[in-house]
């Protein structure tokens, strides 16, 4: 089965909003999470803080009993936080540091050398590696280089086009999975993924070995609940 990571940073988001010490709590939501069995939690804290903070990721270091997958631009203080906290997968994204959001994944034909250093540090540290990418197979090959373990896949095209044409909307996402089965890498795939059009992500991806869902799922579960949602998910992945 693909594995559902729960991304908790939009928790963290409304916690903040009344204090560092506001409800909801983020590690018992975590807890939580997990005992209504996602097999991951997902953070990725940003320089401002204005989620997931970096301290949150110490606490879910002795917390999370599935594995914490922390996602980041690896800046040197991004690199000194997972130095410490050793997650079992960092997931690198090239967010500048005013994004919104992830908006594109990295270029891993002109920073092939640059990411091939970050992974082999983070080899050292004992953690798993996926680099966020667009479904482009020249991209993928380059990742291939880089000795990553996995990519993540950037799904924001997928969900955009998925009501209008599903199949043309996936058709290069399977084409990008493909190749990375083909050079031993794994795959995961992220963002703007919802109820609506995971499973139909899933069919058409046999590679798919884990999914980080954020944004959707925590909205859903304000009408669904928590534990409801986060089994409605896992039911997509089946």
């Amino acid at each position: 089965m693909t594995k559902l990571s729960v991304n908790i940073n939009k928790i963290a988001t409304l916690r903040n909003a009344r204090g560092p010490h506001a409800r909801p709590d983020l590690l018992q939501a975590a807890r939580d999470i997990e005992r209504f069995g996602a097999e991951g939690i997902t953070v990725h804290p940003r320089p401002d803080e204005r989620h997931i903070r970096y301290q949150d990721v110490r606490d879910l270091q002795h917390l999370v009993t599935t594995e914490l997958n922390v996602e980041g631009n690896p800046t040197p203080d991004f690199m000194a936080l997972v130095r410490e906290v050793r997650p079992a997968q960092v997931t690198l994204v090239p967010d500048a540091p005013d994004a919104l959001t992830s908006n594109a994944g990295w270029d891993t034909v002109g920073q092939q050398a640059y990411l091939k250093d970050i992974v082999a540090e983070l080899h050292g540290l004992g953690s798993r590696v996926s680099i966020f990418l667009d479904p482009d197979l020249a991209l993928v090959d380059a990742a291939a280089a880089t000795g990553t373990d996995r990519i993540e896949l950037y799904t924001e095209a997928y969900a955009r086009q998925y009501a209008a044409d599903r199949a043309a909307a996936v058709a290069p996402y399977r084409a990008a999975a493909a190749r990375a089965g083909q050079l031993g890498l794994g795959v995961n795939a992220g963002h703007d993924l919802d109820l609506d059009n995971l499973a139909f992500l899933h069919q058409q991806l046999p590679e798919l070995a884990e999914v980080s869902i954020g944004h959707a799922l925590v909205a859903d579960a304000l009408y669904l609940g928590l534990e409801n949602t986060v089994q409605l998910y896992k039911r997509q992945l089946r």
